[in-house]
């Protein structure tokens, strides 16, 4: 039974698997992608939900944190369920560059 439905980032899935068994391949995983701390994670998301946009969604969010992108169209890539007009995606590019 699902009780909860909530994206996870990376930094997130590292917090819920750290006692399983360190040779499981989810560990290889956030090893190799799973660079940032929480309190980065934490920031980004802060900045994109004080946007304010209806457009951006808690799994949108939790992609950026994932894959900080670094162009117009690698945030539309994320978005591709909506359409961020070139304002929309600069701000979420403001907020990436700093990490």
């Amino acid at each position: 039974m699902i009780l909860n439905l909530k994206p996870l980032s990376i930094v997130d899935v590292k917090e819920h698997v750290k006692d399983l068994d360190e040779t499981k391949p989810i560990h290889n995983y956030i090893r190799k992608f799973g660079k940032m701390d929480k309190k980065k994670a934490q920031e980004i998301a802060e900045k994109i939900r004080t946007l304010n946009n209806n457009k951006i969604s808690e799994a949108n969010i939790t992609k950026v944190i994932d894959f900080l992108p670094k162009t117009s169209e690698d945030v539309n890539k994320i978005f591709s369920e909506v359409s961020l007009n070139e304002q929309e995606a600069n701000a979420i590019l403001e907020i990436t560059k700093e990490y």
